[in-house]
């Protein structure tokens, strides 16, 4: 509960700053889909490998990344954890396993396939989980990982956020079924769909998923069928441009991840209001510090543009 409400809130505060024009990255919100990532990485250990994509705040949070460091990065500053150098779609925090999120559609697929395979060669007991979105499943890199993942039984799990759209396309547009966990499995994965916005069918399969990888027993597939609030990319919504009917927005937003888990707790006296009210005010100051550190943070000096970087001198 608190990790989900976390990423809202920490998604939530973007929303509300950046109109103010400070933010230095173009930024692409999960808030809907927070059930995936909590779900998921709450089976993880730090030293777990996590591949990501261009909306990849939730995941990174969920994994364990300081908030500070992620804010600071979105500002461009220095104290970024990729020192204002990578921006919202490329955070990195090699500590917790995250060695660099891809804004290439399709992009963290191999990456993610590759830190399985050197976990193996080196006899490590990582795993690794790549999320992505479907998206990226029409994309060769998604058939030939998933086929090379198989045939050398690696310990991956494949998350899918099947939010049912790419950009502003349709999922019903591009493909004649909605069923992306049947495409994973004819390469010889145990695959499955889930209601991706209850966190509960969320965190059972993962933890099927992840005791089968970390067994040895090769890949698994999840297919988690959520949905996003806001638009592609920005603070805001999209609906007004034509790019998604509205009522399809709100029959989701009915069915708030968030909302819906903390009705179930309250229902069977698991978590009262009080303790909700703590858990509120706990994570208000933990975002509140993050967003000063970030702000009062410097930009990173012009010697910085090339550092950490790959060049050709002289080329």
């Amino acid at each position: 509960m608190r990790m989900m409400l976390f990423i809202r809130r920490f998604e939530e505060r973007v929303i509300s700053l950046y109109p103010q024009q400070e933010m230095k990255t173009p930024i692409h919100l999960c808030i809907g889909q927070e059930a995936v990532a909590a779900g998921v990485c709450a089976h993880l250990t730090p030293h777990d490998y996590l591949s990501s994509t261009h909306r990849s705040h939730g995941h990174c949070l969920a994994k364990g990344m300081d908030p500070q460091l992620l804010l600071a990065e979105f500002y461009g500053k220095v104290t970024g954890c990729c020192r204002g150098k990578g921006g919202s779609m490329h955070a990195a925090c090699p500590e917790r396993g995250i060695l660099g999120t891809s804004a290439i559609v399709g992009g963290g697929i191999p990456i993610g396939v590759g830190h399985a395979l050197a976990a193996k060669l080196r006899m490590e007991k990582r795993l690794s989980v790549v999320f992505f979105g479907d998206g990226a499943s029409e994309e060769g890199s998604f058939q030939e990982s998933l086929n090379f993942a198989v045939l050398k039984e690696l310990p991956v799990v494949f998350v899918c956020e099947n939010n049912f759209y790419a950009t502003n396309s349709p999922l019903k547009a591009r493909q004649p079924h909605q069923d992306i966990h049947r495409r994973a499995a004819s390469f010889g994965s145990p695959a499955e769909v889930v209601d991706g916005n209850n966190v509960w069918d969320v965190y059972r399969a993962a933890e099927r998923a992840v005791r089968h990888a970390r067994a040895g027993r090769g890949p698994y597939f999840l297919e988690c069928r959520t949905y996003r609030w806001q638009g592609h990319v920005g603070p805001n919504c999209d609906w007004q441009k034509g790019c998604r009917p509205k009522g399809e927005l709100l029959e989701w937003m009915d069915r708030c991840p968030v909302e819906a888990f903390r009705s179930t707790l309250m229902r069977e006296g698991i978590l009262d209001e009080p303790t909700m009210d703590s858990i509120n005010r706990e994570v208000s100051a933990i975002l509140d510090s993050a967003v000063l550190f970030a702000q009062e943070s410097t930009f990173p000096d012009a010697e910085e543009v090339m550092r950490n970087v790959y060049y050709m001198s002289g080329a």
